[in-house]
């Protein structure tokens, strides 16, 4: 079954195909340097760089594989959550070709192809605890097949990733900022005791990392100087020498700062992944690791000793995948239509706040 993607639900653009697990192409643009000036994503812009793009993405991706538009069985779309805007571009576009070569439509939960991500590098063992951890959320599954997730733990507010990103933001480091501070904790040695592991006095699995940002301003505000006086730009960071020139005498306190508050969101992830894995009625094979954080350096490391200390499979997928991607939704569309769900027209856009609807229809 040859599977078109499409993934529009921030700010990265992407299509790509598969057939099965085997992925034919994989096409996508980061809007990244663009909404770095602001310090975040702006929206507006992001849906018009999606307009722009999809087209000459989707002509590259077929012409990569070596198919014709009539080829695709399944076009595949992330429906949501996300930005509005940005989705119904996507959304819009999906619709278009189902519409114009006869192929079934999928709408794919972003969520649920980010976890199932993995999947396209690996046999994923079952059941298994799902830990997603993005910009936007930080969600634990219990995983029984490839269709089967219960949610069990999410956010209560501020995600681990916007955790990193305001973070780097009070350092005056560039956006994303996750993956700079995950560069220089490289060269820090972890503190345990400088900050706090948030919401962890109680026995669900909800995560709260509003109380970290807190302590992390605190520890900022009580040290004068610390941040650089302009934003850096992230080409100055690619090295060693390039940081320490640019963070001077700050060098080194920063680096610890970054591998302290690095160590404390990857500590609290681990915990509450030990206690999701704990309360299974059954016994777990395996731990996954998904979202645009699953790159960071020392989730993937305390997660790993936590499969490892249990026996348990710890499944990642390549950076590549661990990022918004259209892959991972092609592949998860894929899944979908296999099990005969589909969509027709009608679909929908469903934004971030609103529960994305498992709403599928019979497939023709």
């Amino acid at each position: 079954m040859l599977c078109l993607g499409i993934e529009t639900s921030c700010d990265d653009t992407g299509v790509a195909l598969v057939d099965g697990r085997r992925l034919l192409a994989n096409r996508a643009a980061s809007q990244a340097d663009l909404h770095a000036v602001f310090g975040g994503v702006v929206p507006e812009i992001a849906s018009r760089e999606h307009y722009r793009l999809l087209a000459p993405l989707y002509q590259a991706c077929l012409a990569d594989a070596g198919v014709s538009p009539s080829d695709v069985d399944v076009v595949s779309v992330a429906r949501g959550p996300g930005l509005l805007g940005s989705l119904l571009t996507g959304v819009s576009f999906a619709k278009g070709l189902a519409l114009g070569t006869g192929a079934r439509l999928v709408g794919v939960d972003h969520l649920y192809a980010h976890v199932l991500a993995a999947a396209l590098e690996t046999e994923i063992p079952y059941p298994a605890v799902a830990v997603l951890i993005s910009g936007g959320h930080t969600n634990l599954y219990i995983m029984r097949s490839e269709l089967e997730l219960e949610l069990v733990g999410r956010t209560l507010d501020d995600a681990a990733g916007e955790a990193f990103d305001k973070a780097a933001k009070a350092l005056n480091l560039p956006y994303p900022g996750g993956a700079v501070m995950d560069r220089l904790a490289a060269y820090g040695q972890v503190d345990t005791a400088m900050f706090p592991r948030p919401y962890l006095d109680n026995q669900n699995l909800d995560f709260s990392f509003s109380g970290l940002k807190t302590a992390f301003a605190l520890h900022i505000a009580a040290r004068e100087g610390l941040a650089t006086e302009r934003l850096v730009e992230a080409t100055e960071l690619q090295s060693e020498e390039g940081a320490r020139r640019v963070l001077g005498e700050s060098f080194q306190e920063i680096a610890d700062i970054c591998a302290s508050y690095g160590w404390s969101i990857a500590d609290t992830l681990r915990i509450k992944t030990s206690r999701a894995l704990e309360r299974m009625g059954e016994r777990p094979q395996a731990i996954i690791l998904a979202g645009g954080v699953a790159s960071n350096t020392t989730v993937r490391r305390l997660l790993k000793e936590e499969a490892n200390a249990r026996g348990l499979a710890f499944i990642a997928p390549s950076p590549m995948l661990c990022t918004d991607n259209a892959a991972m939704v092609a592949y998860a569309g894929s899944r979908l239509a296999e099990a005969g769900l589909c969509h027709d027209l009608t679909l929908e856009a469903v934004p971030r706040g609103r529960k994305v609807p498992r709403d599928y229809v019979a497939c023709a």
